[in-house]
């Protein structure tokens, strides 16, 4: 593989130190294991409560291409992306959660279909062929129940496991694209592709509609390719717990969907 000039993986962070002792040395093997030399993995940290600033600096003595940018403002999941798009050097990014569930593994089968076209966006898919949600063992073995059981055994919510799928079907139904899985958060592209008005009037994963929506417009060409999600080992998940918080967070998805299929998310961002 080395079609690809260079590649930026931004990993937005808060109190995933744990995680990250793990998850951040397979990203690099995976890497280096592609030919991918010219890399650099960008922590953009949001004033996380642990250790990530220590171990992230420790592994960057190690490793020059591993870096570490603190958020000092408000904390918020879409600035800190684009926080990291704009430290970024290389042409393509790659951004995705710290904790664990989309694994080095994952990252090798998007950028091995990116490698195909590499004027393409690349996104994760939990919801097409290949992909499954979390507590999912074997694509097309594990039933929903058992799935939902491994989940309860885990750091991980079932409610908000489930209600990840619902949203999922609502949002694919309202949205003028064909992309099943609008709350991955799992993506690979061109920087030049991602608008910063994206990510700035957005209140948390709800700015990967309006993205995909963006691609779309712009009539750039976005492949899904499926990944298993894992259950996380350590921490705690940040979308919440109760039906109350998790329809708190869900609601702005919903009304991203609405708006960009009333075709005005250029005047509503």
């Amino acid at each position: 593989m080395n079609k690809l000039k260079g590649l930026s993986v931004i990993l937005p962070t808060l109190n995933e130190e744990e995680n990250l002792k793990e998850l951040i040395p397979k990203i690099v093997e995976i890497l280096e294991n592609i030919e991918i030399t010219n890399y650099e993995l960008i922590v953009v940290d949001d004033s996380s409560e642990d250790q990530t600033e220590e171990l992230i600096k420790k592994m960057h003595n190690e490793n020059r291409n591993i870096k570490f940018y603190a958020r000092k403002n408000e904390r918020s999941l879409p600035i800190s992306i684009l926080d990291g798009i704009n430290q970024s050097i290389y042409e393509h990014v790659m951004w995705l959660d710290a904790d664990g569930s989309m694994n080095a593994d994952s990252i090798k089968k998007l950028l091995e279909k990116l490698n195909e076209n590499t004027e393409n966006v690349i996104i994760g898919s939990r919801f097409v062929e290949g992909g499954g949600y979390k507590g999912i063992e074997e694509v097309g073995t594990t039933s929903f129940f058992s799935a939902m059981y491994n989940v309860s055994k885990s750091n991980d919510s079932v409610l908000a496991t489930i209600l990840s799928k619902i949203f999922n079907n609502i949002l694919f139904v309202l949205t003028p694209t064909n992309v099943k899985d609008l709350t991955s958060g799992f993506i690979v592209g061109k920087k030049e592709y991602f608008d910063s008005s994206v990510f700035l009037k957005s209140s948390y994963g709800d700015y990967f509609v309006y993205l995909v929506n963006s691609l779309h417009s712009k009539n750039i060409v976005i492949q899904e390719v499926g990944y298993l999600c894992e259950m996380r080992i350590h921490g705690e998940s940040k979308t919440g717990s109760s039906i109350v918080q998790l329809i708190k967070r869900g609601l702005p998805y919903i009304l991203a969907a609405v708006r960009c299929r009333m075709g005005n998310n250029e005047n509503l961002l």
